[in-house]
């Protein structure tokens, strides 16, 4: 959304507030199945003992790219709830501007 200064703050703030609501529920998903995705994965391995194959799973590859998966969700998430905030922050920073310029006009005016 880089370079839409002509788009208005509200429009820039909605559409990047809708990036970081898919980017969350991204992260979420991976975050509340990680459990179920464990278990499944448990009992591909078949008629093991519970502690045996929670260790065959948590040390494969395909584990450790579920972890990363999800931990690259959240960071996903988390930037772009920092974008988010910062549209917020440019606002407020445009409208403190714009008050002071007013100020200072009725100061000159005077």
């Amino acid at each position: 959304m880089e370079g839409d200064e002509n788009m208005p703050w509200s429009e820039q703030y909605r559409i990047q507030g809708e990036i970081w609501c898919d980017a969350e529920a991204g992260a979420q998903i991976l975050e509340d199945s990680k459990s179920a995705v464990m278990a499944q994965w448990q009992t591909e391995l078949g008629d093991i003992p519970v502690n045996r194959a929670e260790q065959t799973v948590k040390a494969s590859n395909r584990w450790r790219d579920y972890i990363t998966d999800t931990v690259n969700a959240r960071k996903a998430a988390n930037l772009a709830k920092v974008r988010l905030e910062a549209i917020k922050m440019k606002a407020m920073e445009y409208q403190a501007k714009e008050a002071n310029q007013r100020v200072e006009m009725r100061i000159i005016g005077r």
